[in-house]
């Protein structure tokens, strides 16, 4: 039997998303920008709701291409409140574009990527925990991150946020000691 974090239960699709892409390190600026994207939309949601619906935020995003959601305005809004592939709330659509435009300035003063991964010096960091129960929501670390991303602009970026951000996105490597992928992702680490 294969030992999980048991956070994944049993629906095939979240059982895949563990197995195969929560935890493991993201080096791509655009997809590091669309994960916290995602995570932000979440917020008082469950992660499953947001990976069903992965695929129409795509489409309604762009593709998440932060150029091309920076450009737009109210027409936009109200064609993404309409929407319903993807969660309908003003303020995350808002902050989405108000992010892309964020994300445009930091990606090209030093890179979206190198911004994030300085925090943890170019290391996912490891933590050793046996259970999910011994997991923080948030750390130090996750409320410096946010207290900078919001000084730079971005919003729904708190530190709750940031922190489910930096273990999807393998900035922490929070898979319990006993699950499988604790070991593999530790591994992957540049």
């Amino acid at each position: 039997m294969v030992h999980r974090c048991g956070w994944e239960g049993d629906a095939p699709d979240y059982v895949a998303y563990h197995d195969t892409e929560w935890g493991v390190p993201e080096y791509d600026p655009r997809a590091l920008w669309e994960k916290l994207i995602l995570d932000g939309f979440q917020a008082g949601l469950s992660w499953i709701t947001i990976l069903r619906k992965r695929d129409a935020f795509r489409a309604a995003f762009a593709e998440f291409d932060p150029a091309v959601v920076a450009t737009w305005g109210e027409a936009d809004v109200q064609r993404l409140l309409a929407d319903p592939g993807i969660i309908r709330h003003r303020g995350k659509i808002e902050a989405t574009i108000t992010n892309a435009r964020a994300y445009l300035e930091v990606n090209e003063a030093i890179g979206f990527d190198k911004f994030l991964w300085n925090y943890v010096d170019g290391q996912p960091l490891q933590t050793n925990f046996s259970s999910r129960d011994q997991v923080p929501p948030k750390t130090k670390l996750s409320e410096q991150v946010s207290k900078d991303l919001r000084a730079r602009g971005f919003k729904f970026v708190g530190p709750t946020i940031v922190y489910a951000f930096m273990e999807a996105t393998g900035l922490v490597n929070d898979h319990i000691t006993p699950c499988f992928r604790h070991t593999e992702c530790a591994a992957m680490g540049r």
